[in-house]
């Protein structure tokens, strides 16, 4: 029986994320090296254009409507920061249930890789179209000061302070440039941490459809091993075991049960999505009644609420998938 590749279905994120900073080499979390100083000034680029757009809302505060057309991509931009920092803490953790995934406990028969097909076809569904919503809301945000005109006026993506004049030749173009890049690679980072996370949802169900598999299957003389093997495969799939340490020669080795560790993985990460998310749908929306119809606004604002909301439904349909798998 040929090996389950659990990675090669996430090939993409792993790819990107490393781009992005967010996913070192090896099989353990960020340590002094150079990736790790690329990883730490791409951050500290990005917080700081969320920083100062964030300083423009003292000079607009008393203008409601004003605020209401910024106010939905701040909160937007500094959830996306909070979870690339809550994500690079917890990458050992990450780490781990990959190489946990590979074991020989996790592999599915060959008969049986037939039944991960339907979920990883949704995931990969979910994944495409919430990529292209987001990108083409990056290319409207980039290009919509092109698009209205007011590039002659020297306008900028979004608005923000500076401590300089960012209307002048040549800051106009350098902070242009700075502010594309950043809402680009914290946009990229956002879609493909979400979209790993959907990932081990679909990894933790379709182990119980395995598990599930393994049971109807329980016959023969060696029925006793078997049953012990599936007692064993449920426990590291979704019982919460705490964690023992194995002293090897090499290392100390934390071992923990993977939905355990998925959901302390992205337990705090969920609960700030689902408020900041609403709160930014409300607001978006409420911008779409003051701008004109089918102006480059207009589009921009459709497709950012479009990819809000997918967002939030990557959440609610994996995690119930989870919850409909263990329950059942």
């Amino acid at each position: 029986m040929s090996k389950f590749e659990w990675q090669s279905i996430i090939k993409t994120n792993i790819f990107i994320l490393r781009v992005v900073g967010l996913w070192p080499e090896g099989t353990e979390g960020y340590k002094l090296n150079l990736y790790t100083l690329y990883s730490l000034c791409m951050n500290l680029l990005v917080d700081g254009s969320n920083f100062f757009q964030s300083a423009y809302i003292f000079v607009i505060y008393a203008d409601l409507q004003a605020l209401a057309a910024i106010i939905f991509v701040i909160f937007t931009d500094w959830l996306a920061s909070v979870k690339v920092l809550y994500f690079v803490r917890n990458t050992a953790i990450l780490k781990q249930q990959m190489t946990e995934l590979e074991s020989a406990l996790f592999q599915p028969r060959t008969k049986q890789q037939n039944l991960l097909g339907p979920g990883i076809k949704s995931w990969r569904l979910i994944y495409g179209s919430f990529s292209v919503l987001v990108v083409g809301t990056l290319l409207l945000w980039t290009f919509f000061p092109i698009l209205d005109g007011t590039v002659k006026e020297h306008r900028l993506p979004f608005w923000a302070w500076y401590p300089y004049d960012a209307h002048t030749a040549p800051l106009y173009q350098i902070t242009y440039l700075y502010q594309v890049v950043s809402i680009w690679f914290l946009a990229i980072a956002n879609v493909n941490m979400d979209t790993l996370i959907a990932a081990l949802m679909v990894f933790t169900a379709t182990q119980c459809d395995i598990l599930c598999d393994n049971l109807k299957h329980l016959r023969g003389e060696d029925f006793n091993e078997r049953l012990l093997q599936c007692i064993e495969h449920h426990k590291k799939i979704v019982r919460y075991g705490g964690f023992y340490l194995e002293v090897s020669v090499m290392a100390d080795i934390l071992y923990f049960r993977f939905a355990s560790n998925c959901n302390r993985f992205f337990n705090e990460i969920a609960l700030g999505q689902f408020f900041t998310s609403s709160a930014s749908l409300a607001l978006a929306m409420f911008q779409l009644t003051l701008v004109a119809p089918l102006s480059s606004e207009c589009y921009s604002l459709l497709f950012y609420v479009g990819s809000m909301t997918t967002q939030i439904f990557l959440y609610c349909w994996f995690g119930n998938e989870v919850e409909v798998r263990v329950s059942a």
